[in-house]
């Protein structure tokens, strides 16, 4: 892991988020829930279901507290200990929104201009879509940055909103005489299996908002299902190859061996050595079959947390005041630096 920045003497921190939108599918879990539940066991973590991203886009308000109480279940059924982490709704804490105004006064225009996934997600209709749309990188920097992170889970398409996080921090210590006041966040950069693409479209995300369902294993996807779904993953008329290089302009099966390999725990060669040479009829039947025994003991436990409203709540409430226990004298401090009258 990186080395804290040298000009900031505070504890080391990682944080990260999982919007409430949609149902959580097996590239959550390998690219981000499967690696916070690790993190927990050597860092200080914080997670939180940013509900206040969400709403970037337009949300069914009747659904929209279940949809995270969904998340919630997600991050502690793949083992997230809310003893060991910190798990909250980032409504909870206002602090965030607070800290973000004061962060849309210290970031320029040109920085948000240059953030390419504004520019993916608004398409054509950039001047119909929100400001919060465009202003949201701020918001995640606030994010980080009301608790101090040091360190954020990132994948590729995230790594400019962390740079954007790393200037916003370094351009208020500097404003405000404050050198090392904010750390300057770290990426903690993911393993294999980080990336996991569409059943449908090996060049693209795998995605909740997909409006194919075939594209997805959702993590409450019980056995049929994901053996149905494997089966009807693109593919292509040739058989698995012997090494890696012949994984090479071929995504679709590039994305299920590295499926394979990141439920297994081994590398693509290792998944090559056991099944090259071998059809489809034979390779899909036995990812289906690791996956569906893998996500099993998830799937169980998510729906178990499901059916306990109520606990979900309690757990959040108590990640929420933990939270503000963080953050609110970092705010207090934030305020006395800009030099708020009563601060």
């Amino acid at each position: 892991m990186s080395e804290k920045p040298p000009s900031y003497s505070g504890p080391s921190r990682v944080f990260s988020g999982i919007q409430p939108s949609g149902a959580l599918h097996l590239g959550n879990y390998l690219g981000a829930l499967k690696k916070f539940v690790a993190l927990q066991e050597d860092h200080d973590c914080i997670y939180c279901v940013v509900d206040l991203h969400a709403i970037t886009q337009p949300q069914d308000p009747a659904l929209l507290a279940d949809q995270t109480r969904e998340i919630a279940a997600a991050f502690l059924a793949c083992g997230l200990h809310p003893k060991n982490s910190i798990l909250y709704a980032q409504s909870s804490v206002r602090a965030h929104t607070e800290l973000a105004w004061y962060f849309n006064c210290v970031a320029r225009m040109g920085w948000v201009e240059r953030m390419t996934q504004f520019k993916d997600k608004s398409g054509k209709d950039a001047e119909r879509a929100s400001v919060g749309l465009f202003d949201y990188p701020v918001l995640q920097a606030a994010d980080i940055l009301v608790y101090k992170g040091t360190h954020v889970p990132v994948g590729e398409d995230q790594k400019q909103h962390l740079e954007l996080s790393r200037d916003i921090a370094d351009k208020f210590n500097r404003d405000f005489n404050a050198p090392g006041f904010f750390p300057l966040p770290e990426p903690l950069i993911e393993g294999p299996g980080a990336r996991i693409m569409s059943l449908k479209d090996g060049t693209k995300k795998m995605s909740k908002s997909d409006p194919s369902d075939l594209s997805r294993i959702n993590l409450i996807d019980d056995e049929e299902t994901i053996h149905r779904k494997f089966k009807k993953a693109r593919t292509d008329q040739h058989p698995i190859p012997v090494d890696v290089d012949g994984l090479e302009a071929r995504p679709e099966v590039n994305n299920l061996v590295g499926i394979y390999a990141a439920l297994a725990g081994v590398s693509k060669a290792a998944v090559l050595t056991e099944f090259e040479g071998k059809g489809f009829g034979v390779f899909k039947p036995a990812l289906a079959e690791l996956a569906a025994a893998h996500l099993a003991p998830i799937t169980e436990n998510m729906r178990r947390y499901l059916s306990d409203k109520a606990e979900i709540d309690r757990i959040l409430q108590e990640g929420s005041e933990r939270a503000k226990a963080i953050a609110e004298p970092v705010l207090a401090d934030v305020r006395k630096l800009i030099g708020f009258h009563g601060a």
